[in-house]
């Protein structure tokens, strides 16, 4: 009987997790990792490729609550991820009553966490009074919690799949055009991916871990079958972050830095936040603003957000009024503390979101032979030591079913008023 096969497209969280977790499980399985970027490039396209990104159990909804918990442990104790992992804190100034709802998961899960729902006063003085002039307009509380962090992103995704590789995991440097699929709707089979270059590669099991280029590659790959389209499931959208270096003398201010988050100033909807970089002797601020790009696909004539066609989606070619946007960081998270206010290297990070901020963890309906494994909705990074878990499950049909049901990608999707970061701003918008 012959080992069964892998393909798994896309390095990014959701890859390297499931690369990693499915050769622990099935070492004599055949398990291939495909992506446009080499693991070790200096810069990739991948959400998660990043300077830092945060690592918190900080949720309203007590399932995520749990997970992130679990990974968090992972996080702390396992080599693959831990000498990448820093437990700063996170001070979360907000108008919603996360705090109140935090501490209520940790409580009914019965875990001991070092988290409080502090004054506005009190928060001025924590941290030697980082946030002393933060903007705190209309905040009644800051969530405080000092066992959350940060961790080095790009080093921790290195880290992780080359573990894979090492374990016996194929990696394979291409860009994926298209998905091949035999058969007609009633009998349609995923038999591999086509590249660039004109190559096929087959697998028994194709796994799409393709982030916000997930709606173009699916269209791409049989416009005429819009059962196969991800539709209204997932929204490419990004978000612009940048680096602030500090001055040497300043150097001592990053030593007792957490991350911090501000959900002010609030016209444009969603949050700032700034982590140190102590490395680089800087901070990395992210701004509020998430847009996508609407095009018109050039076969199907439908609308879809897709991360720019240029080469590494253009993410180094930031708009002025996207950059603004950026630096409102300093002035909303940590206000005048006359910090530099030099910003460098502006990126933009493309991510896959759902209308729920769920992520998809499924067999395409659709398709046999074809999964689903990706949507980290700008939350998914720290579950990274835990998502390659649940994927797997998923694929031996073994997922819990309440994690079928709310990763699955035929599921009711909510109205997206109320959701934040689901955009309406166009790119071509802010490029002026």
């Amino acid at each position: 009987m012959s080992s069964p096969t892998y393909i798994i497209v896309g390095s990014g969280v959701f890859g390297a997790s499931t690369a990693l977790y499915m050769i622990r499980k099935y070492p004599h399985a055949s398990v291939t990792l495909i992506d446009r970027d080499n693991f070790t490039a200096a810069t990739r396209v991948a959400a998660s490729w990043d300077w830092n990104k945060v690592i918190r159990a900080d949720y309203n909804e007590i399932v995520y609550t749990k997970l992130a918990l679990e990974a968090q442990q992972l996080w702390r104790t396992d080599q693959i991820w831990q000498p990448f992992y820093h437990e700063s804190g996170v001070v979360y100034i907000t108008h919603s009553k996360l705090a109140e709802k935090v501490i209520k998961n940790f409580d009914d899960l019965g875990v001991k966490v070092d988290v409080r729902a502090c004054s506005v006063e009190e928060t001025r003085t924590l941290y030697d009074g980082a946030f002393a002039d933060a903007d705190y307009t209309n905040i009644k509380e800051v969530l405080v919690n000092r066992t959350s962090g940060w961790a080095e992103a790009k080093e921790a995704l290195q880290s992780t799949i080359q573990t894979a590789v090492d374990l016996g995991v194929k990696y394979i440097t291409a860009e994926v055009t298209a998905v091949e699929f035999v058969g007609g709707p009633e009998n349609r089979i995923c038999r591999g991916v086509k590249t660039s270059t004109g190559e096929i590669i087959t697998a028994d099991h194709i796994i799409l871990c393709t982030g916000a280029f997930t709606p173009r590659l699916l269209m791409d790959s049989a416009p005429e079958s819009a059962e196969l389209h991800a539709g209204s499931r997932i929204q490419a959208s990004a978000v612009t972050e940048a680096i602030a270096p500090l001055i040497e003398q300043q150097r001592s201010f990053l030593e007792t830095m957490p991350v911090g988050v501000n959900d002010n100033p609030t016209a444009n909807g969603c949050d700032y936040g700034c982590l140190p970089l102590p490395k680089l002797n800087a901070f990395k601020y992210w701004g509020q603003v998430i847009f996508r790009n609407t095009v018109e696909h050039p076969i199907t004539k439908e609308s879809l957000s897709m991360p720019p066609s240029g080469p590494n989606y253009n993410q180094w070619d930031v708009p002025l009024a996207l950059k603004e946007d950026v630096r409102g960081g300093p002035r909303s998270v940590l206000g005048n503390k006359n910090l530099s206010d030099r910003f460098e290297e502006f990126r933009i990070c493309w991510e896959a979101l759902t209308p729920s901020a769920d992520f998809i963890i499924s067999p395409h309906s659709a398709c046999s032979g074809l999964f689903i494994a990706t949507c980290g909705s700008f939350h998914g990074f720290k579950f990274l030591p835990i998502l390659g878990k649940y994927v797997v499950e998923m694929l031996a049909g073994e997922l819990d079913p309440n994690l079928q049901k709310r990763w699955a990608w035929d599921r009711e999707l909510p109205p997206t008023e109320d959701n934040k970061q689901w955009s309406t701003k166009e790119l071509k918008d802010l490029s002026g």
